[in-house]
């Protein structure tokens, strides 16, 4: 893995001989460049100040985090499944403890987003491991570093194995995609990123272009997603941080949710 130059804001990486001014990623609507002006910070840097806390969930389910928290601070999520494992989003950091952590359980077969905010340093992942890195081609353009493992994907679903699906989603980023898993609960999981985000509350669900900045979708694109919501079975939810599970009334909550945007 080669020395990078790395955005504090988004954790998003970049080769050192091609930095720009602002980061690509922050500078646009759905992200932000904060208070004081564009920051960076190194590989180096990062591995010095930061180590990787692995959770499991429950017995093919595992959370990667950032510890402590760096930039957007979402989690990937490892799902171990019988056909090979996945890894669902990226998180700015990959050290030899992980490595080995996930070549004991089978590696990866592959690695799939859910939207360009984490991106982060997916070519070291998949050089690692070896394995495809899964983009839907609607979000090709925001990728800061093309690399031989990207796969872009089209359409509305991507079978996988063991029955698992990428959908397509839309709505925060026109590539939003979610991973649909059916063996990790009785009526499947959907694994999310922030494609759909779960209040802390845990009783409303909603769909923005942005979520910083709050901007809102016009609402013949709600009235889309949540149909395309609505036909996908799942009881389960996984949201991009931790306090973002829910196992409970997980598709009436999204329904009334979903509703309040046309009422």
């Amino acid at each position: 893995m080669n020395p990078q130059t790395i955005c504090s804001t988004c954790g998003t990486y970049y080769p050192n001989d091609r930095i720009p001014t602002l980061c690509t990623i922050c500078n646009e609507e759905r992200q932000y460049i904060p208070d004081g002006g564009q920051r960076w910070t190194t590989t180096e840097e990062l591995h010095r100040k930061h180590s990787m806390k692995v959770t499991r969930l429950q017995e093919n389910l595992y959370e990667l985090e950032v510890n402590p928290t760096f930039a957007i601070g979402q989690r990937a999520l490892l799902v171990l499944s019988e056909q090979g494992n996945i890894l669902w989003d990226c998180i700015p950091l990959l050290d030899e403890a992980t490595i080995a952590f996930i070549q004991a359980h089978g590696g990866l077969r592959a690695i799939a987003f859910s939207h360009p905010h984490y991106y982060s340093n997916m070519n070291d992942w998949a050089e690692v491991f070896q394995c495809p890195v899964y983009i839907h081609r609607h979000d090709a353009m925001h990728i800061v570093q093309q690399g031989p493992f990207v796969h872009l994907w089209q359409g509305d679903e991507l079978a996988l194995w063991d029955g698992m699906k990428l959908l397509l989603i839309g709505g925060h980023f026109e590539g939003s995609t979610i991973l649909h898993v059916p063996f990790l609960s009785s009526a499947g999981s959907i694994l999310c990123g922030d494609t759909v985000f779960l209040s802390p509350s845990k009783k409303h669900f909603s769909v923005q272009r942005s979520y910083p900045n709050k901007i809102p979708l016009p609402a013949h694109e709600m009235r889309r997603i949540t149909a395309r919501l609505e036909a996908i079975p799942f009881d389960a939810f996984y949201g991009y941080i931790k306090t973002q599970n829910l196992f409970e009334n997980v598709k009436s909550i999204l329904h009334d949710s979903m509703q309040r945007y046309f009422a």
